[in-house]
């Protein structure tokens, strides 16, 4: 099992950056990618990011591209989610998941942060 913890959710104004962090435990050595999903309001879960946890290959979706920037640290365990020139429609509930099974799916998920960017 592997157990993930996010943290750095907050509100910012319209043009500002955060950066999320996602702690993970347990686990952690059959991790093979780490990645970043949010849902906002009303709307389906929507996938933004990827790092595979030992190559640190990255892979971001057009939501994304651009103003996030997707990175992990080894040594602690932990993902990051930077994001900058935020616009309202970035305000949701930002998740951190997990996949070891390689399969295309997430397998752990956090249980999320909330970002609201104010215009």
């Amino acid at each position: 099992q592997v157990q993930l913890v996010e943290s750095g959710g907050g509100s910012v104004q319209s043009g500002g950056s955060l950066r999320l962090s996602c702690a993970a435990s347990g686990r952690t050595s059959s991790v093979y990618r780490m990645g970043w999903l949010r849902q906002a309001p009303g709307k389906e879960r929507e996938y933004l990011a990827s790092i595979t946890w030992n190559a640190g290959s990255t892979f971001y979706t057009d939501s994304a591209k651009g103003r996030f920037t997707i990175s992990r640290d080894n040594a602690k365990n932990t993902v990051y989610l930077e994001m900058t020139s935020l616009k309202s429609e970035d305000t949701a509930i930002y998740y951190c998941a997990a996949d070891d099974s390689r399969n295309g799916s997430w397998d752990y998920w956090g249980k999320g942060t909330l970002v609201t960017v104010n215009s």
